[in-house]
C-alpha cells in the first residue's frame, strides 16, 4: 500500500485550519456534517468557536454529534444542545443530535466483536463528512483523535454502550458494569470506526480527516473533570485516511522533547491505546504507512 499523505502545519489558527483542508484537495460537497465534539459541561479542551467556526461555515456545514452513554448533561438533545450551545457551537453553525430521532444499525465487516454498529438516524441526512477531532489523552481509550471521533463519537447512546462493552449489551446503564478485556474494547473502537468509513464509501459519500493537537489533556473534553495540558501544543494534522492521521498525532507525542509528553505516553499505554493502530489497519481502514507533508 502507498503512503498516505499527512498533512501538517505548526501553528493553530482558523486560517491554518482552511489551509490545511484545502491542501487535502477533497471537495466535501452536498449537506457537510462536522463531527466534532462538543464536550461535556465543565470541560476546557473542546475545539472553539472562534478556531473552527470560519471552516465550518466555509463548508456551510453542521455539528453532528450524539448523545453520550455515561451520566452526564449530554445524555439526552435537548440538555446536550444547551451544552453546545453554551460552549458556542450553536453561534456559528446548527447543531444536529444525530440519535434525537432515534438510531439504525448498520453493517460491521469482518468484526471479531462488534456484530454491527449503531448510529443516529440523522447519519443519513448527510453527503460527506469533516471528522475534526481534538488530539489528546482518552481515560478509557487512552487517547482520542479521528478513529475515537468517528467509532464512539458518531454511535447513538445506546451504540456507544454496545462499543464499550465490546458487544455485549445496548443498554447505557448495563454497560459499565460488563466486564471485558481492555484490548477488546480498544479493537471494538476500531471496528466501530471502519464500519462508519464503510457506511459512507458504499453509498458514494465522503469523509475527510483533521486532528487539532492543541490543549493536550490526558483527560478527554468528555470529562467534567478535565485536568490541565500536560505538554505544549503541537499543531494541526489532516489526511484523507483516519489511521495515518492518528499514527501522525501518536508519533508527534511520542517524539516530542516536551518533559511533559511522557504524562500522555503513559495515560495512552495504560490503556493499550496504540493497539488501535494496527488493528485498524488489519481491518483495512487504513495505513500506518504515511509521508508527512509540513506546510
Amino acid at each position: 500500500m502507498a503512503k498516505t499523505k499527512v498533512y501538517f502545519i505548526k501553528e493553530i489558527t482558523s486560517e491554518n485550519l482552511i489551509k490545511i483542508y484545502e491542501a487535502l484537495g477533497i471537495n466535501l460537497d452536498g449537506k457537510v456534517g462536522v463531527k466534532v465534539s462538543t464536550g461535556e459541561a465543565g470541560s476546557r479542551g473542546y475545539l472553539k468557536a472562534d478556531l473552527i467556526g470560519p471552516l465550518v461555515k466555509k463548508l456551510n456545514g453542521t455539528i453532528i454529534e450524539c448523545n453520550t452513554a455515561y451520566p452526564g448533561l449530554r445524555t439526552t438533545a435537548e440538555e446536550h444542545i444547551k451544552v453546545a450551545k453554551e460552549h458556542g457551537f450553536t453561534s456559528f453553525a446548527d447543531v444536529d443530535i444525530m440519535d434525537a430521532n432515534g438510531e439504525k444499525k448498520i453493517p460491521v465487516k469482518n468484526g471479531k466483536h462488534l456484530k454491527y454498529n449503531i448510529v443516529g438516524t440523522h447519519l443519513d441526512n448527510y453527503d460527506s463528512m469533516l471528522n475534526l477531532a481534538h488530539g489528546k489523552g482518552h481515560a478509557m481509550g487512552g487517547f482520542g483523535a479521528n478513529l475515537k471521533n468517528q467509532s464512539i463519537g458518531v454511535a447513538s447512546r445506546n451504540g456507544k454502550a454496545y462499543i464499550h462493552s465490546c458487544g455485549q449489551t445496548e443498554d447505557p446503564d448495563k454497560s459499565w458494569t460488563i466486564e471485558y478485556e481492555q484490548k477488546d474494547f480498544i479493537e471494538s473502537m476500531a471496528e466501530a470506526a471502519k464500519s462508519v468509513a464503510d457506511y459512507f464509501k458504499d453509498n458514494n459519500k465522503k469523509i475527510a480527516y483533521i486532528t487539532v493537537m492543541n490543549f493536550l489533556s490526558v483527560d478527554c473534553d468528555c470529562d467534567c473533570n478535565q485536568t490541565d495540558p500536560v505538554m505544549q501544543d503541537i499543531g494541526i494534522l489532516a489526511s484523507l485516511d483516519p489511521v495515518a492521521n492518528d499514527q501522525a498525532f501518536i508519533d508527534m507525542v511520542w517524539n516530542s522533547i516536551d518533559p511533559g509528553a511522557k504524562k500522555l505516553q503513559e495515560r495512552v499505554d495504560r490503556q493499550e491505546g496504540r493497539h488501535i493502530l494496527p488493528y485498524a489497519e488489519e481491518l483495512g481502514l487504513g495505513t500506518r504507512e504515511y509521508e508527512l507533508i509540513e506546510l
